[in-house]
């Protein structure tokens, strides 16, 4: 840690980091707009201003922007200096020059960033009494709102979409002193990850459209932590709710999971929640009639259908929680609960856990990820089964190139001078899988085949790190020289990572990918594997274990059951429209 001292108070602070991020850290009071704690500084808005001095001798000092100075040992500044202080106000000031000043009508009203830094700024009275600058805003589709004359210019939104999401069809457009962030015609945002746009703004420019419908001011909502019901990654959420109704769903931020973002599918697939086609009340079929009953009622009839001597069965499900899953296992009996998934993806979820109970590595958080330099994704399509970790793997991608600039001494919170630096570099990333990905676009190599093929280039290259390793005979001509490409990266990397699952429905592609990571544990290296659940909790209802499925359609039809109790789950999907029938 380095001692700097601030407004003459000495206070400890990683000089690995900049003197904003410090000051925050510590807890003083200092505006800023463009800076981001996960895509660094650019120095555009010019909003954190400091007085920086070169002793304690010196009483003159010089302006700098915090987020552009590291927090070296020994540095000295004020951010109470007047020179300072009217410095930042004088840039807040120009910032609000041509923004609408209505807050009252702005969706962003009561949690703005905008209105925390001007009201800290002490930025209170206008005096522009000419004519704003006035755009046109833009249709980007039915999940982000576009209000662009609020804009203050402090590009995260596009730095976000293009440099951090990989998104590029969102930019910024210039002429004479006018700047312009949007698409180059309306149309609806193509980035899986647009919804960020929302939260990285720090004014209203960009809004949920979603909100729009049941709008609620924030302080009127209800809001708890939860977690992401969409994938099996557990991504933290905030959700807030009004009147019984789910009005929004904004990120928890959590650093080993999924940071400060959220994929659009998290963000914005809440409604089902409010819709008017679910059971909200229980009921009973009398004399072929639905009726509506107490929940007490209800919870008689049930407790009478599973008395002690029953045949009762409860089928579990992948989408329910551990609690639920659990309750009904000991509702009716461990050897009258079944998973309720179809068997042989069933099967595969328990191979990819016994490989990761018994196997080779651990499984790394999505943080983990993202530092990793080296990876290959065999059989599964990430962008869509974990969107999430698609995100830390366009990270990923960057982690070997900026080695060079550690070696120039750019630190790596500023992001333009590295941009800079490392140009298109990139890291390896190899994408073995049955159909294109939106990852391909940073993708060192990609190899599309079938299931089978697929893992016989992950036997491979798993016999190219491992001699000990099966060998693979007949390889295609064009197999062996790229299972030596991908492991010779696999090889030189610090912290290779592999990453599998059920999308390709192959046992073999699962075992290829932990024989891989195995052979890499061999060579002595750090690596990862990591498996994609296809539900959100595949994994704990594995963890619980149960019968497969087609036992209990089996003891249906050999009249062994009395009563069958499903928990959160559309056996239509499991099983054969016929089965479910019967």
């Amino acid at each position: 840690m380095a001692t700097i001292h601030i407004d003459n108070r000495a206070c400890k602070a990683d000089p690995k980091q900049n003197l904003l991020h410090a000051c925050l850290s510590l807890g003083f009071n200092l505006p800023y707009f463009c800076w981001h704690p996960a895509m660094g500084s650019v120095g555009a808005c010019r909003q954190c201003a400091v007085k920086q001095f070169k002793d304690e001798k010196d009483a003159h000092g010089k302006i700098v922007m915090a987020c552009m100075t590291p927090a070296a040992e020994g540095t000295r500044i004020s951010i109470q200096d007047p020179e300072a202080v009217a410095f930042r106000a004088g840039i807040i000031e120009g910032m609000m020059v041509n923004h609408p000043h209505d807050c009252p009508v702005c969706d962003e009203g009561g949690h703005c960033h905008l209105q925390d830094m001007t009201v800290m700024t002490g930025h209170d009275y206008r005096r522009y009494s000419f004519l704003k600058r006035t755009f046109r805003n833009q249709y980007l589709g039915p999940l982000v709102n576009h209000e662009m004359n609020r804009c203050i210019q402090c590009y995260r939104c596009v730095r976000f979409y293009r440099e951090y999401a990989g998104g590029r069809d969102f930019d910024v457009f210039g002429l004479r002193d006018q700047v312009y962030f949007g698409r180059q015609a309306d149309g609806v945002l193509e980035n899986e990850f647009s919804g960020n746009l929302v939260e990285v703004c720090p004014t209203g420019v960009f809004t949920d459209k979603t909100l729009k419908r049941h709008y609620t001011r924030k302080w009127d909502m209800q809001m708890a932590p939860s977690v992401c019901v969409h994938c099996g990654l557990g991504c933290n959420t905030t959700p807030g709710e009004r009147y019984g109704m789910l009005r929004q769903i904004v990120t928890r931020y959590n650093r080993e999971v999924n940071g400060y973002f959220l994929c659009d599918r998290g963000r914005y697939g809440y409604e089902f929640v409010n819709s008017n086609r679910r059971i909200r009340q229980a009921h009973i079929i009398r004399d072929k009639n639905t009726a509506s009953i107490t929940k007490a009622e209800a919870i008689q009839h049930l407790a009478s259908l599973v008395v002690q001597g029953s045949r009762a069965i409860g089928i579990g499900s992948p989408r329910a929680s551990l609690e639920s899953n659990f309750l009904l296992r000991a509702l009716v009996g461990p050897d009258h609960f079944y998973a309720g998934v179809d068997d042989h993806q069933y099967r595969l979820v328990l191979t990819m856990l016994d490989i990761l109970r018994t196997g080779p590595c651990r499984s790394p958080s999505l943080r983990e990820v993202e530092l990793s330099d080296a990876v290959l994704i065999l059989g599964e399509d990430v962008a869509n089964v974990a969107p999430r970790m698609a995100l830390s793997l366009r990270q990923s991608v960057r982690q070997q190139p900026m080695q060079s600039s550690d070696k120039i001494h750019i630190p790596r919170w500023d992001d333009h001078a590295v941009r800079e630096a490392l140009q298109d570099a990139k890291g390896p990333l190899f994408i073995a899988s049955s159909g294109s990905t939106r990852l391909d676009d940073v993708a060192t190599r990609t190899y599309h085949a079938a299931p089978d093929d697929v893992a016989r280039l992950g036997f491979a290259i798993a016999h190219l790190l491992d001699e000990s390793a099966p060998e693979v005979p007949d390889l295609p001509a064009d197999l062996p020289a790229l299972a030596a490409e991908i492991a010779q990266a696999l090889r030189k990397a610090q912290r290779p990572l592999v990453i599998s699952g059920s999308s390709c429905n192959s046992e073999a592609v699962i075992q290829a990918a932990a024989n891989v990571a195995r052979a890499l544990r061999m060579t002595g290296l750090p690596a990862g594997l990591s498996f994609t659940a296809p539900e959100c909790n595949s994994f704990g209802l594995a963890l619980l274990g149960g019968t497969p499925l087609s036992q209990a359609f089996t003891a249906v039809r050999d009249g062994a059951v009395d009563a069958i109790v499903i928990l959160e789950n559309d056996l239509y999907r499991r099983a054969s429209a016929q089965s479910v029938d019967a």
